[in-house]
């Protein structure tokens, strides 16, 4: 079997798994922060974790851009850009940026994540740096890149602003969790999680790739269960919660 066949059989699962995953997720949250729970095994510091899932994404990526020696041109060096700037924030900042450091999750959790996050970073940077022969300088004028990355920045901006407000809620040291507000958060439970959304939709567009599309799809799978199950936990433990506030997608869903 060479490379081609077995990426696309990689490719293919991926689509099918993002289904299962949406399912299996919504009835089961996944568990950690404020849905973990006992009964999930080891459990590991929830800023190590974080290192642990996310930076395959950094590395992977970045290997296959360098394994192609350079000749992914001008625009692969933006989709790298692009790219490790998110996760170099992921991976390398955010975890230390917990304010919380006893806070755990699941062993189990992260070998999972840590499985995703290299077969999504394999699809993807293998198709923009080999399997898709390169993109023409032309493409950065193109509609569809500047569309992209342009939603891929705000998403981006959004996630981060975000994050920002979530961990000003709480005092070093405390646990209790409270009602975020300001920001997206005026329309949305889970404003960090919109604005992932919003990011990787961006980078669909952006690289007009199958893996990218999936990547799209499988944010969805994962975000938009787990923001519902954060809005109906929201709504139960704080009688006053905005009404009006939707879970993911402001004035949708």
């Amino acid at each position: 079997m060479n490379e081609w066949t077995l990426y696309r059989i990689l490719l293919a699962a991926y689509f099918v798994l993002a289904a299962a995953a949406f399912a299996a997720i919504r009835f089961i949250p996944v568990p950690y922060g404020r849905h973990n729970r006992q009964g999930w095994g080891r459990q590991v510091k929830a800023y190590v974790g974080w290192m642990l899932m996310e930076s395959p994404s950094f590395f992977v990526f970045a290997f296959f851009f360098f394994l192609e020696g350079g000749s992914a041109g001008a625009v692969g060096v933006v989709f790298l850009v692009l790219w490790e700037v998110h996760y170099i924030q992921r991976s390398f900042v955010y975890p230390f940026l917990i304010r919380n450091r006893q806070t755990r999750m699941p062993l189990v959790i992260i070998l999972m994540a840590m499985t995703f996050t290299t077969w999504n970073s394999y699809l993807n940077s293998r198709y923009l740096f080999h399997f898709s022969g390169g993109y023409s300088s032309k493409w950065l004028t193109d509609p569809r890149f500047l569309l992209g990355a342009m939603l891929f920045v705000s998403g981006l901006a959004i996630n981060w602003h975000s994050d920002r407000i979530l961990r000003r809620l709480r005092r070093p040291g405390e646990q209790a969790y409270l009602i975020p507000r300001g920001g997206f958060f005026r329309f949305v439970s889970c404003a960090n999680y919109f604005g992932e959304t919003i990011e990787w939709a961006g980078w669909a567009l952006a690289t007009w790739s199958l893996p990218g599309l999936g990547f799209a799809i499988w944010t969805v799978a994962n975000l938009g269960p787990r923001a519902r199950s954060h809005h109906l936990w929201y709504r139960r433990h704080f009688p006053d919660y905005p009404k009006n506030r939707k879970a993911y997608i402001p004035f949708l869903v």
